[in-house]
């Protein structure tokens, strides 16, 4: 008897992309790569799984998502579920420097592309399973406060280079908000951190009341929503927080730190970088600069890059070694720009080039062409079948692959190539055509206006 046939459905939230989408998204993990490792940052890989304790009260609101990972019985001793899915690439990159300090050179830059998994909500951008692309700097004891104007500057220079449009990198110093809070008299900073970062999805109005079920008062409620509006592309918004009439040591050491990046980046970037107050990063180990990205014209998308300072979360007790990091939500920003903007690869293959075969017989002629392009790199493949030759170059645009080659074609009996694009066909040598530099490998298709 046949077993019924198993319905296979797809999983929320663990996406998986068609081949022409897969290979836009490497065109932008290439070029990302690419860019950290002209800033001289070491590429790094660490393990998938962390323990739940060291994974436990380093995410704020993240602390409920975890994926816990089960153990099958008489494996390891201990409980079954210590073990959990990292949620960011930065608890574990703090562990990893901890374990391995004595092996690295200091300061340590490092970047690291990888899966992270949140047990969050699935929704339009949003999954359980995605790639982030981060680079961090850590140093022993201190860190230079410059290596926190250079984060967003890496990015800013990685997205020139991606078909992302114009975009802004929103940046605030946890410092401004916690001096700020404390000149007020809110000494629960976390507590208020966490709700004025809800600002972009509830409105001013119900974080105002969320605060004074808090125990603000509606002045102190009012004025943390006068320093959430504060935004300027220049060193204006000082001005501004001043005007606001609060004094505090912490709220003068952030404000000289966020100056310090915003001035940097006037110089060496202008108009990329925003200072915006209300930015506060949801996460609990951030300790001075955070960073958020929006694409402008797409900003009800939210952030496609967000990191920030984290003085102790790589401490052993003895040594503390602070770090700075920023993060580009990867799955997010590719999936976005196919699913809002259109965006695709030019071809749903690598290859460039089909090498058509005349006849079954003849076959090894088109691979040995074929390993001749590819040893000159050029990717190619052949024919699957000796069908007609109308059949074999529908097979190549139908994967928009834009030449065929055909063995033998030409009056003496060399070799042909076809651009099937413009119909153009002339005699050719695999040990020596060229195949245009634009058309080597899949280029990235923008959606007519």
């Amino acid at each position: 008897m046949t077993p019924p046939a198993e319905k296979v459905t797809p999983i929320s939230g663990f996406p998986e992309l068609l081949p022409a989408e897969r290979l836009l998204e490497l065109h932008f993990l290439d070029t990302v790569r690419e860019v950290f490792e002209l800033h001289g940052f070491a590429p790094l890989e660490t393990r998938a799984v962390e323990p739940v304790g060291r994974l436990l009260g380093k995410g704020g609101d993240a602390d409920k998502e975890i994926y816990g990972v089960h153990r099958l019985a008489g494996e390891d001793s201990g409980r079954e579920s210590d073990l959990g899915l990292h949620f960011d690439l930065t608890v574990p990159f703090a562990r990893y420097v901890l374990e391995n300090a004595g092996k690295l050179s200091f300061p340590f830059r490092r970047y690291q592309v990888q899966k992270v998994w949140r047990g969050e909500r699935p929704q339009e951008g949003r999954f359980r399973e995605f790639t982030q692309a981060d680079i961090d700097v850590v140093d022993v004891g201190t860190l230079a406060p410059h290596f926190e104007a250079e984060m967003p500057l890496v990015i800013a220079e990685a997205f020139r280079r991606l078909p992302v449009g114009e975009f802004r990198i929103q940046v605030n110093n946890r410092l401004v908000p916690e001096g700020f809070y404390l000149g007020i008299g809110l000494t629960d900073v976390a507590g208020t951190l966490r709700i004025v970062d809800k600002l972009d999805k509830i409105g001013p109005e119900k974080v105002a009341a969320q605060l004074v079920e808090a125990g603000a008062t509606d002045e102190q409620a009012r004025l943390c929503l006068a320093l959430a509006d504060i935004r300027s592309a220049d060193l204006s918004f000082v001005d501004a927080v001043r005007a606001l009439g609060v004094s505090h040591p912490t709220l003068d050491a952030g404000l000289e730190a966020l100056a310090a990046v915003i001035r940097t980046g006037l110089e060496r970037a202008p108009g990329t970088l925003v200072a915006d107050l209300r930015i506060a990063r949801g996460l609990d180990y951030y300790t001075g600069t955070v960073y958020e990205t929006q694409l402008v014209g797409s900003e009800d998308w939210g952030s496609v890059c967000s990191g920030g300072r984290y003085d102790s979360l790589a401490s052993d007790g003895r040594t503390t070694y602070p770090g700075v990091g920023i993060s580009i939500g990867l799955t997010r920003l590719v999936h976005l720009l196919v699913t809002k903007r259109g965006l695709t690869a030019s071809r749903s293959t690598p290859a460039a080039v089909l090498v058509a075969v005349v006849d079954e017989e003849s076959r090894t002629r088109s691979d040995a062409v074929a390993a001749a392009l590819r040893a000159r790199g050029v990717p190619c493949e052949v024919a699957p079948s000796a069908a007609k030759f109308g059949k074999q170059i529908r097979y190549a645009d139908r994967r928009g692959i834009p030449f065929v080659w055909f063995p033998g074609a030409g009056e003496s009996g060399a070799d042909q190539v076809k651009d099937i694009r413009s119909g153009d066909q002339v005699d050719a040598d695999a040990a020596t055509w060229a195949c245009p530099p634009e058309d080597l490998r899949p280029g990235i298709v923008m959606p007519q206006a």
